[in-house]
């Protein structure tokens, strides 16, 4: 059985890197959990929740009952519903008491990123603190969003703590900070709750693989200063090649054990744990059930007679690669390039690889990312003629905007209305702010260059194109009064000619419909994505072993249904046999097949960096 479900405490946190299976794990630890008789609460607080596609059941804003697994319930956290909830509670009061255009100005606060995102931990924390909801379970397992948006999250109570405090008076883009009073306490007691090791074990979830190792390393690091101690690490995903004579599997399990050899010093003095590979997608109750029982290390997961019996050879897709995406790039000479898509799939992989091409080119290049999580220093450590390289730090971009706020609004006020400027610009919400000023500076520059950016997981990058959304609409009710036609950031982004949104997934059932998802968010705001990109593909790869065999086989359909059904473009990129690091490893992604003939020689970046 796993590990982390002998006398787990009441409270059960998964984090870890996008797409290194914390739905899976907390899926799987909440039924076997049900099934011996606990009563569990299963909460998604992910803004790009699958936890329904997992369980196989509908999943809703409401604590329901899993029909098929008795003493099970869940609960996905829906951030549109909380907000608007929050909204109502908040602006409730004031109705009738304040003057209508104090109102409006109020509800215009209330309709920022940052509202929605205290309105979700708003639904957490009570969960962790009122009688009336979580108190009811044994257990409650929370499945969280990808480690940057839930650090963020743990991080809010004793941010919105101290700026209560300091201004009680004030107002923020929460409403009055006299509402928020209130919710001191339930903060203060969601705080206690997760720094308690007899109350909460944090279940850190990670790969075999650099990045994800250091991401995880990372979290631990910011997790103890944040008071939350009690920690578990989960590798998932472990390869055992049973051919020897495949290149593939071979590679495959040298890079796993590099990168494990090599893991930060934070997780080696953690309680750990190693789950294997599967043949299969892990969704249903009953592959939920055997991933609980855990297999042991050394025992291949393949040699069980799988659901599905593998097919004598994967397919073989055609599709085009990334060199007729660059090439078709490359035809405009310049513009907007973003890589979106749900954690894990390889986003900053892909942008490094088509910037790196383009710089090889000889184009200008600026490649930059919008997540706090994002390791392009890990995929690009050596400097490219014509290539800039940067990111959007969120720390830097505050300090930067609220200088320039003070330097411009703050000239001319007299002492106290510094003050009361420089308290307002405490608020967490700047940050977003100041983060939106630096992503629109970023496709501004696109309309003289290359700009390829990564963004952050979907969930966070969908926060971020609303406020780019709220911001659109702001200019457009005040147009008549600017000369001459303003041109938004959103505007830039619904131009095909200006801008090539690339959503990137991979070839398996989460992350196409996750994918998908994302399509559909991006149609509303009328956005039309240029291309997807279907990463790591074995199925484009050729493997021999079993398991990689069985992997392979079961990505026809995916591919198949993003060809057909859901992409303009699709663009193939194989599996690498080594990690695709440094600009020579991007250039072969780029060549398609070309990357293949990496599983028969020693690479010059084999190694972890």
């Amino acid at each position: 059985m796993l590990q982390f479900l002998n006398e787990p405490p009441r409270y059960l946190f998964f984090t870890g890197k996008g797409g290194v299976g914390k739905t899976s794990l907390a899926t799987a630890g909440a039924v076997s959990l049900a099934d011996a008789g606990r009563r569990v609460l299963l909460v998604s607080t992910d803004p790009a929740s699958n936890l329904g596609q997992v369980l196989e059941t509908e999943v809703g804003p409401e604590i329901l009952p899993v029909r098929l697994v008795p003493g099970l319930s869940s609960l996905n956290i829906d951030p549109e519903g909380a907000a608007e909830a929050y909204r109502d509670r908040v602006l409730g009061p004031v109705r009738g008491e304040l003057p209508e255009s104090e109102v409006r100005k109020l509800e215009e606060q209330l309709s920022g990123a940052c509202t929605t995102e205290i309105a979700s931990f708003d639904e957490f924390t009570q969960l962790l603190t009122h009688p009336g909801h979580g108190a009811r379970f044994d257990h409650v397992i929370f499945d969280t969003a990808p480690t940057g948006h839930t650090l963020r999250l743990l991080e809010l109570p004793s941010a919105w703590s101290s700026f209560m405090v300091e201004n009680p008076d004030g107002a923020s883009c929460l409403g009055p900070l006299s509402g928020l009073e209130s919710q001191r306490a339930q903060y203060l007691a969601a705080v206690s709750a997760l720094n308690d090791p007899a109350r909460t074990l944090l279940v850190l979830v990670t790969r075999p693989e650099v990045s994800a190792l250091k991401e995880a390393g990372r979290s631990s690091r910011e997790l103890e200063r944040l008071g939350v101690r009690n920690q578990h690490l989960v590798v998932n995903g472990v390869f055992r090649a049973s051919d020897p004579s495949d290149p593939f599997a071979r590679a495959m399990e040298d890079r796993g054990r590099e990168a494990l050899a090599g893991m930060p010093e934070s997780l080696e003095t953690l309680s750990r744990e190693s789950v294997l590979l599967r043949g299969q997608n892990l969704v249903g109750l009953e592959a939920l059930r055997r991933l609980a029982l855990r297999d042991t290390p050394d025992r291949n997961v393949h040699q069980e007679a799988p659901d599905h019996p593998p097919r004598e050879s994967p397919p073989e897709p055609s599709l085009l690669d990334l060199t007729a995406l660059v090439d078709d790039v490359e035809a405009d000479g310049r513009g907007l390039v973003m890589t979106m898509g749900k954690g894990g799939v390889g986003k900053t992989t892909m942008a490094a690889a088509i910037a790196v091409e383009l710089a090889c080119r000889g184009h200008h290049v600026h490649l930059s990312t919008t997540d706090p999580a994002a390791h392009i220093e890990h995929a690009l450590h050596e400097a490219i003629e014509h290539l800039t390289v940067s990111r959007i730090d969120p720390e830097t971009e505050t300090r930067r905007y609220s200088e320039k706020v003070l330097a411009t609004r703050g000239k001319g006020l007299d002492e106290e209305g510094r003050r009361l400027l420089e308290e307002d610009l405490r608020s967490p919400c700047t940050e977003e702010v100041a983060v939106f000023h630096a992503f629109s500076r970023l496709v501004r520059e696109a309309a003289r260059g290359f700009v390829i950016l990564d963004t952050a997981p979907t969930g966070h990058t969908l926060l971020l194109l609303d406020q780019t959304g709220a911001y659109h609409r702001e200019v457009q009710r005040h147009a008549r009064d600017l000369p001459g036609r303003a041109t938004t950031p959103l505007m830039r982004l619904q131009d095909p000619e200006y801008t090539k949104l690339l959503i990137v997934t991979l070839p398996e059932t989460t992350p196409v419909l996750e994918a998908v998802k994302l399509q559909n968010d991006l149609r509303r705001a009328e956005i039309e994505p240029y291309a997807w990109i279907v990463n790591q593909s074995l199925a484009a790869s050729g493997p021999a072993d079993p398991l990689l065999v069985e992997r392979a086989s079961a990505e026809g359909p995916q591919i198949q249904a993003v060809a057909d059904r859901h992409a303009a473009r699709t663009h193939l990129v194989p599996w690498a046999a080594y990690e695709p690091v440094g600009a020579e490893a991007l250039q072969a992604l780029v060549g398609g097949r070309a990357v293949l003939e990496m599983a028969n020689a020693e690479p010059a970046h084999s190694s972890p960096s």
